[in-house]
């Protein structure tokens, strides 16, 4: 008999060999019974007003004949009888597909693009994956560069290159998404290199230094199930005749035979987005947000979340989501990818603006914390009946931050309260950005309704989280990369609307949006191109 256990707790200081006593007394049984206890989630319950504690969801095998004592828990804590033989891995994709004369195309090598290719090698379709930037060492070395030296390389930066822009990020793992596959993705990063815990932690991340070579891994496991992989192949053009993919461009010169094509380019492809909309490929612009990163030493946030435990070493690095509604405005604030323990870099995709965005590594140890906190835009507010309107949106004021900053890439910098003040602040702003910081009115480069939006959220931040107003916390912008502003519209069947064989997925496409959502989106694209070749 296998039950499941949820709501045992453990309090700083005591360690995991100290659940199957729980256990045990929690069944009535002795504790020599239980012997076969499988953590299934790990979470933290930090109410400032009681000491921190952690929180199991485990599951324990009985051996057979062995009779235990139902009754009454503590609150918050359950048993349950498992009715079903757990699986010892998560199942993932399987079964044949039908042949094909012309091998799928998979144009994008970050998660959607990767777990596509994955689904497609796994059900014994031969694959091309095509990235437009480099291998994760030589761009290391491109990133490196841009953020000691100032200098960019347009095509090889935090967002083209293997592994998408997650691979500097936190590598966050969340995802409000349920779905089958979702404990296959998690049980192949393990295999990949990525800590175990994520397995089981409520809030899993992996950490960019771990996520880097995660990702070569994987690149290596599919080149061993015959999957090509080429980079520096940018896809410049597609090849549509009478509303059917026939084939794609690239580097502008070689033709690839193709009538299946899985396009998982990422949000900052916006010359690819241009010619989609050259080719007829229907596209529609839709809502995204944008905002600044705060930042402040992480002791802060420690202290406001744990209180008088902070500081504990069972303890990791707090963090915090937060949200507000402004009803006269009608606009909606919140924190997003937020990095404890971590820094803020810049991520500029073209010349001549400036992007930031969180990084993380595994063990979240550096003395910031940071996220972003953005504002809600609506399609109205853009301008235009363009598709390709948001593209225009951001990049304006990713321009206006790279003129602020000093026109190095720098980053426009202000001090939280003066920017609530509308003071333009006084010399001196410390941040951990890369390639650096320069001191500016950030009032100038955002629009006045993000400004004025933002203004309220980080009042009403400071009511949920009292401290957070801090002359110790820095506003770096601009934050414009949350989701794409556009969308490539696909049918039921996961193609585009206008052309048979385009299978447009991921964050960049419009249907996703972290880690684990584009993974998702990629499988399910996959398994959707693998149908249309039954059809």
């Amino acid at each position: 008999m296998v039950l499941n256990i949820s709501g045992l707790t453990l309090s700083l200081g005591e360690g995991v060999d100290l659940l199957p006593a729980r256990a045990a007394s929690l069944l009535g049984l002795s504790e020599e019974v239980v012997t076969d206890l499988r953590v299934l989630r790990r979470s933290i319950d930090a109410r400032r007003a009681r000491p921190p504690r952690f929180i199991y969801l485990v599951s324990v095998r009985l051996p057979d004949g062995v009779a235990w004592r139902p009754g009454e828990h503590a609150i918050g804590v359950s048993v349950t009888v498992e009715t079903k033989v757990p699986e010892e891995r998560p199942a993932g994709p399987s079964g044949g597909a039908p042949a094909t004369e012309q091998r799928p195309v998979v144009a994008g090598c970050g998660p959607a693009g990767l777990f596509a290719a994955l689904t497609l090698v796994l059900r014994g379709l031969p694959v091309l994956l095509l990235e437009r930037g480099k291998a994760v060492p030589e761009r290391l070395s491109d990133v490196r560069y841009f953020w000691e030296k100032g200098i960019l390389n347009p095509e090889s930066h935090v967002h083209f290159g293997e592994g998408g822009a997650g691979t500097f990020s936190d590598g966050k793992l969340t995802s409000r998404v349920k779905n089958r596959y979702t404990g296959w993705i998690k049980q192949v990063l393990v295999d990949m290199g990525a800590p175990a815990g994520i397995l089981t932690d409520a809030r899993p991340h992996i950490g960019t230094d771990r996520l880097q070579a995660v990702v070569v891994n994987l690149r290596n496991r599919l080149i061993e199930m015959g999957c090509e992989i080429r980079f520096g192949a940018r896809v410049t053009d597609f090849l549509i005749r009478k509303g059917k993919l026939i084939g794609l461009v690239v580097n502008g010169a070689e033709q690839i035979r193709t009538d299946h094509l899985l396009l998982a380019i990422g949000q900052s492809a916006d010359d690819t987005c241009r010619k989609l909309a050259e080719r007829g490929v229907s596209l529609a612009m839709k809502p995204f947000a944008v905002g600044l990163r705060v930042e402040h030493p992480q002791e802060v946030i420690n202290r406001i979340q744990y209180g008088r435990w902070s500081g504990h070493p069972d303890l990791p690095p707090a963090d915090y989501f937060l949200t507000a509604k402004i009803e006269n405005m009608n606009r909606s604030v919140y924190s997003f990818c937020m990095c404890p323990g971590g820094q803020v870099i810049g991520c500029s995709a073209q010349k001549g603006g400036v992007i930031t965005n969180g990084m993380s590594r595994f063990r979240r140890d550096s003395p910031y914390a940071n996220s972003a906190v953005v504002v809600n835009v609506r399609v109205d507010d853009l301008g235009g009946e363009s598709p390709l309107a948001g593209l225009a949106f951001r990049r304006h004021w990713e321009e206006r931050a790279f003129l602020a900053g000093g026109g190095n890439y720098f980053a426009p910098a202000q001090r939280l309260t003066d920017f609530l003040a509308g003071r333009e602040g006084s010399p001196g702003v410390k941040s951990s950005f890369l390639p650096g910081v320069r001191e500016a009115d950030l009032r100038e480069v955002l629009p006045s309704f993000v400004v004025a939006a933002l203004k309220s959220g980080f009042a009403s931040f400071e009511r949920k989280m009292p401290g957070f107003i801090t002359g110790e916390a820095t506003l770096i912008g601009v934050e414009t990369r949350t989701s794409s502003p556009v969308g490539i519209i696909r049918g039921e069947d996961g193609q585009s609307v206008t052309a048979t064989g385009l299978f447009p997925c991921g964050e960049g496409a419009g249907y996703a949006g972290g880690l684990i959502s584009s993974a998702l989106d990629g499988i399910r694209a996959a398994e959707r191109l693998i149908d249309s070749l039954g059809n």
